[in-house]
């Protein structure tokens, strides 16, 4: 028997649905900088070490990211 090693990856980002705003933390440096490079943010959207956004904008954040190769776990809706 021969045995398979699969390498899991980790989530870049975690999306934190919470019905009148949705979390996005990013949980790896190369999230962090996609959302500095991608995201015009104020330092008021920044709750908990999320990024706090409104569900209508949370879908097309996370597609986006996801375009680019991150990985998330969770979801915006």
């Amino acid at each position: 028997m021969t045995r398979v090693k699969v390498k899991v990856r980790k989530p870049d980002v975690r999306v934190e649905n919470e019905g009148t705003i949705v979390l996005v933390r990013p949980l790896t440096t190369e999230a962090r900088a996609w959302i500095d490079e991608n995201v015009q943010t104020e330092p008021w959207q920044w709750f908990g070490g999320g990024l706090a956004v409104e569900p209508r904008y949370a879908h097309d954040l996370v597609e986006g990211m996801q375009a680019d190769g991150l990985t998330l776990a969770g979801r915006a809706a």
